[in-house]
């Protein structure tokens, strides 16, 4: 496959380690990037180290025009600290301030393969809607977005026509989970002529990433029983302590909202109802609270009922297995998208390229 030019729009914690990944994977360029203040667009490539270093510590939020701003206007659209004017990518030799820095890399459009949305979900049409400005402006390329809760999906696909005739590949749900879970699931059911069950168990320790991942602890605990993407969208940050105080550092999730269940049934592996997802988020330490594992519970043709159970290794952290499948998701999309093949597809409907 020919050099992949790719952009990453939002450098919290997940844009932010995608550009850095990427520089470990052959065939990928980043040429753009963006968040809330400024966006840096480069053709040859951008210097990614030099990115990274100028807005380490230096955070802006995901970015936002004036349509796509949180009913307060502030940082809560985006989840994580801003830290004055300078905050972020136009901290970087790099960058430069804007106050549409979507806008300014769809201007650019013609000269990038893909584009990862590593976007605050905290409006439930975000993201949605982000896509069909890239469609409007007759984008031909490759969207993937790797959070994403379960109605969100049906957002997607009332657009997916538009998405088609622009000529967008859109991989949707393309981190862990969904993401690389959604198709360790998909794979462990082929033993199987009947799904019983699918549950999905997480864990993550975020101790060191915490500052940068603000926005994704925001958006999680908008799972939590008692709170709702509304409620947790107008949380101060004093107010998300707090409750990460009363609870030892550990939030613990049962029965979330996430896109697994009808990504699994988009892909005819079972009903969006047999499919449960949970886990453990510790923002005190940086080792895994809890194995993470994918059990698959069926029946065989010849009548045996078993379950296949994938395990990630403790090591591997949540940028490796957020970040990793993300990337291969975009290497197999852009293929896909070369190959004519537009319109939106889950985790479950297609393999990542390594």
């Amino acid at each position: 496959m020919d050099d992949i030019r790719f952009a990453v729009l939002g450098t919290g914690g997940i844009g932010r380690r995608t550009l850095e990944v990427a520089t470990h994977r052959d065939g990928l360029t980043p040429v753009a990037a963006c968040d809330r203040n400024g966006v840096a667009i480069d053709g040859d490539g951008l210097d990614v180290d030099e990115l990274l270093d100028a807005t380490e510590g230096n955070i802006a939020s995901g970015p936002s025009d004036e349509r796509d701003v949180a009913p307060d206007g502030g940082a809560a659209a985006g989840g994580v600290k801003q830290h004055g004017e300078q905050a972020g990518i136009v901290a970087s030799d790099q960058g430069r301030e804007t106050e549409t820095p979507i806008d300014d890399v769809i201007a650019e459009a013609d000269e990038i393969d893909a584009v990862l949305m590593a976007l605050p979900n905290l409006e439930h049409d975000f993201i949605p809607r982000v896509a069909q400005r890239f469609a409007d402006a007759d984008y031909g390329g490759v969207l993937i977005d790797v959070l994403k809760r379960s109605r969100v999906i049906g957002m997607l696909e009332d657009r997916e026509q538009r998405l088609v005739d622009a000529g967008i590949t859109f991989v949707c749900g393309a981190g862990a989970t969904p993401g690389l879970l959604t198709g360790a699931a998909a794979l462990a059911a082929q033993s199987f002529v009947e799904i019983e069950s699918v549950d999905i168990w997480w864990g993550v320790g975020l101790k060191s990433g915490y500052e940068d991942n603000r926005g994704t602890v925001r958006e999680d605990i908008a799972h939590l029983d008692g709170y709702d993407i509304e409620s947790a969208r107008e949380m101060s940050e004093v107010e998300i302590e707090a409750l990460i105080d009363e609870r030892d550092g550990r939030l613990v999730f049962d029965d979330m909202e996430h896109a697994d269940d009808v990504l699994l049934e988009r892909a005819g592996v079972c009903d969006a109802e047999d499919v449960t997802v949970g886990g453990i988020l510790d923002v005190r330490q940086d080792e895994k609270p809890t194995t993470t594992t994918v059990s698959v519970t069926g029946r065989t043709f010849d009548g045996e009922t078993g379950t296949n159970t994938v395990r990630l290794d403790d090591a591997t952290s949540m940028e490796a297995n957020v970040n990793g499948p993300a990337i291969g998701y975009l290497k197999a999309a852009v293929s896909r998208n070369r190959a004519g093949d537009y319109g939106v597809y889950g985790p479950a409907e297609l393999m990542p390229t390594f």
